[in-house]
């Protein structure tokens, strides 16, 4: 479908515009200090401001952001708005001597830090393409440096994925680049692009707005960043484990003092301080937003707890040392005091919403109700950097609420309530079919209660996904809580969802589990991930033992399927257990290689001892995951 073919969104209702003029006026509008911030050091942009792929696809447009100009339009928040024009500056900034960022080319930044051959680089972006035009953009104004160092602060893609944009696997194991990175991360930055990957992709198409439209009634920004680049994504293992607080490590000169933070932002995280140049770079654990506790694309549940305990650990260690503040994402902050105070402002923040949670829960509130009744104190209120333009108080409530009590909220209605469609159906008989619920619908609709126009109208799509009055009002519906939302990511989940009932479902635009991700898989995770896939009925009545001698670990690995699932363990020296039906000898590579179905064990590369038609037999119970499920449809 082109953009000429798709149905547009509908227009901000009256009552849209009065409640964005009124949330206008509860906003510090007066304090500017943020855009004084994010320009300075401004040394150039990259012009035009896009990037394409050796093809001439576009995987990087932040021209076509250029929209976000003047005064606000009645169709966004005035606050994500204000976000937006400040994520929109682009191009190489000084942020200290020798410390320059690459900010507006993806959805993070990458920090280059001059050492005494070359420069260092801090979260090389999502994409190679983005990168390395970050990188020549640097180069333009500093000189050809040759990269000397590489640096991940956590698992996530957007900091790790244009590794190959800024040096070479050779490079690297040659010794000429050090890769550090916080213990563990190999582990979970494969894990979350794998294990659930397919499944998180979808849902992030929806949360960073991927196929919405550029304009006021489309993508504003994810408020963390504008959206995700679309290149190439890649990961070179890191050569240096950091693995505690306190651990110095000196790269081509420069000398850095790590603190480990894991559990906050991502499960392998860490801050850094440079105590020869007083400059702190605080990760993703302290930016200009509130953050997720539970990201809407999916995650593992974080820990607001320890969050704040290590900002408060950072502030201790650090705070009266720093003049300036960098992240991975949004602007610097500079001088102590200021410093300190950021951080302790979103300290404050991510304490009080963790305890204020625990004190509601043990009086008996869920997590729904704590996230209506909970009030931020009015200082955090009135700081702009603990605004929910990523995280909110309310999904972040219920995140804490989860992470402590799990799904279930102690009422026994709700622990064997009907799935969706058979709810649907049920409710919509009871209100007195589909077309008395769309009325009431359109009633509420007329009324502003749009929560409950998509909660009512969801049970009439959910019995009747062809009901096109239902469907469209629930776009329109879907559409005016995107218009009020302060959060981006809310924003693009609403519009998104109303985009695919009038355009149909756009599936996943970007893939991150990459050749290179795939290929840094451990042997234990290729079993874990192909256990994920086992089809449980389909396998309940076969039972399979297979051996895997890894060449290059000089390691044998027996995977097992008995009872539809599928269970793994090294086979040591002096095992006893029964004998396998099969064994493959070959190499790591060449196993990701088979189990993905890229390799036939008849070409040679593996040799068989027994009877190979026993991996068919599990390769046959194995599923494809489905990018393209649907989400607002049943």
């Amino acid at each position: 479908m082109t953009s000429t073919d798709q149905v547009p969104a509908s227009e901000p209702s009256d009552l849209t515009v009065r409640r964005l003029e009124q949330a206008a006026a509860t906003l510090p509008m007066s304090d500017t200090n943020d855009f004084t911030d994010a320009d300075r050091g401004f040394v150039a942009e990259l012009k035009p401001g896009v990037v394409e792929d050796a093809d001439g696809n576009v995987v990087w447009d932040n021209d076509s952001f250029g929209y976000i100009q003047g005064s606000c339009p009645n169709s966004v928040n005035p606050s994500l708005w204000r976000q937006a024009q400040l994520m929109i500056k682009q191009g190489l900034y000084e942020v200290a001597p020798g410390f320059y960022q690459i900010r507006g080319l993806d959805l993070s930044n990458m920090t280059l830090v001059e050492g005494e051959t070359g420069v260092i680089v801090i979260d090389p972006l999502i994409s190679t393409e983005t990168a390395k035009a970050g990188l020549e953009l640097y180069r333009a104004h500093r000189g050809d440096r040759p990269v000397t160092g590489l640096i991940y602060t956590h698992s996530h893609v957007d900091h790790f994925g244009g590794a190959m944009g800024v040096t070479t696997v050779e490079d690297v194991a040659a010794g000429k680049v050090p890769v550090l990175a916080p213990a563990g991360f190999v582990e979970h930055a494969v894990s979350e692009n794998v294990y659930a990957g397919t499944a998180m992709g979808r849902r992030a198409g929806y949360m960073y707005g991927a196929v919405l439209p550029r304009d006021p009634k489309g993508q504003i920004s994810a408020g963390l960043g504008m959206t995700t680049s679309t290149g190439t994504v890649t990961l070179i293992p890191p050569t240096k484990d950091i693995t505690e607080t306190g651990q110095e490590e000196v790269v081509d000169g420069v000398r850095i003092v790590f603190q480990m933070t894991p559990g906050t932002e991502a499960p392998s995280e860490m801050n850094f301080y440079f105590p020869d140049h007083r400059a702190l770079c605080m990760a993703e654990n302290a930016t200009h937003t509130l953050h997720n506790i539970l990201t809407l694309r999916g995650a593992v549940v974080r820990d607001a707890h320890v969050w704040s305990q290590y900002l408060t650990e950072a502030i201790v260690l650090f705070g009266a040392k720093t003049d300036v503040a960098f992240a991975s994402h949004h602007w610097p902050m500079w001088g102590t005091d200021k410093v300190t105070e950021w951080l302790a402002g979103q300290r404050d923040t991510y304490a009080y919403l963790h305890d204020q949670t625990l004190r509601l829960l043990n009086q008996g509130h869920t997590g729904i109700e704590i996230a209506e009744m909970i009030q931020m104190p009015p200082a955090l209120e009135g700081s702009w950097h603990t605004h929910g333009y990523y995280g909110s108080v309310s999904h972040d409530v219920k995140a804490i609420y989860q992470r402590y009590m799990g799904w279930f909220d102690g009422n026994p209605a709700h622990l064997w309530e009907h799935p969706p469609v058979e709810s649907a159906k049920r409710h919509v008989a009871v209100i007195g079919g589909a077309d008395a619920a769309v009325e009431a619908a359109r009633k509420a609709y007329d009324d502003g209660d749009y929560r409950w126009v998509v909660q009512l109208l969801n049970y009439v799509i959910f019995a009747d996904p062809t009901h096109a009055a239902a469907k469209a009002l629930q776009a329109n519906a879907f559409d005016q809580l995107g218009y009020g939302a302060e959060n981006g990511t809310w924003r693009n989940f609403f519009l998104s969802g109303a985009y695919e009932l009038r355009n149909g479902n756009f599936g996943t635009p970007t893939q991150t589990a990459s050749p290179s991700i795939m290929a840094a898989l451990t042997v234990d995770q290729v079993f874990e991930s192909a256990s994920f896939l086992v089809n449980g009925p389909k396998a309940w009545d076969l039972h399979l033992i297979n051996d895997w001698t890894i060449t290059d670990e000089n390691t044998t690995y027996r995977p097992e399927l008995r009872n539809g699932a599928l269970i793994h363990h090294v086979v040591p020296a002096d095992f006893t257990g029964p004998d396998p039906d099969a064994t493959f000898t070959l190499t790591r590579h060449d196993l990701i290689a088979t189990i993905a179905g890229g390799v036939d064990i008849a070409d040679g590369r593996v040799q068989v001892s027994g009877d190979p038609a026993k991996l068919r037999q599990l390769i046959a119970v194995l599923d494809t995951p489905d990018p393209d499920f649907n989400i607002v449809t049943p």
